[in-house]
């Protein structure tokens, strides 16, 4: 399996979520799954299958983090040395061709991503076209809105 990129702070994200999963939720979820058993007859109690629903998501999703925090690639943006290259966790000043518009975007793994921070995925069709880029180039891409054009103004590693 490939490794996955992360920041260190999507991975500390990760590694939190991982410690409530486990020191909270999942003693949570056995101590209501044994006061349900306690009420008696199982076959017809929403409580127990509504404790034994949620164990089997708190369980599942303690799985999926293990796996990725095990495959997860690290990377401290503020460490990175490019150049001035558009890369993976690098923070990128864009102006909308269009409008004139400024933004500004970190570029980061799936698991992080939220564009009410600004903080686009790797995978996202922008980031495709803005990783290997220079302040200076203008990208060209298909946003599900349509085509977009930018250009990059600064690369910021922080």
């Amino acid at each position: 399996m490939a490794a996955i990129p992360i920041t260190k702070l999507g991975a500390q994200m990760l590694k939190d979520e991982l410690h409530d999963l486990k020191s909270v939720q999942r003693p949570w979820v056995i101590n209501a799954i044994a006061e349900a058993r306690a009420q008696g007859d199982l076959s017809e109690n929403a409580d127990y299958d509504a404790a034994k629903e949620k164990q089997a998501f708190v369980e599942g999703r303690i799985l999926e983090l293990e796996s990725k925090l095990s495959n997860c690639q690290i990377i401290d943006p503020s460490e990175l040395d490019a150049e001035g290259r558009v890369v993976f966790g690098a923070t990128v000043v864009l102006e909308d061709l269009d409008n004139s518009a400024e933004v500004r975007y970190q570029i980061v793994g799936d698991d992080e991503a939220d564009i009410k921070l600004s903080k686009i995925s790797i995978s996202s069709p922008i980031a495709r076209a803005l990783i290997g880029k220079y302040a200076g180039d203008e990208v060209e891409f298909q946003a599900p809105s349509g085509k977009r054009e930018y250009e990059i103004i600064d690369v910021l590693y922080v």
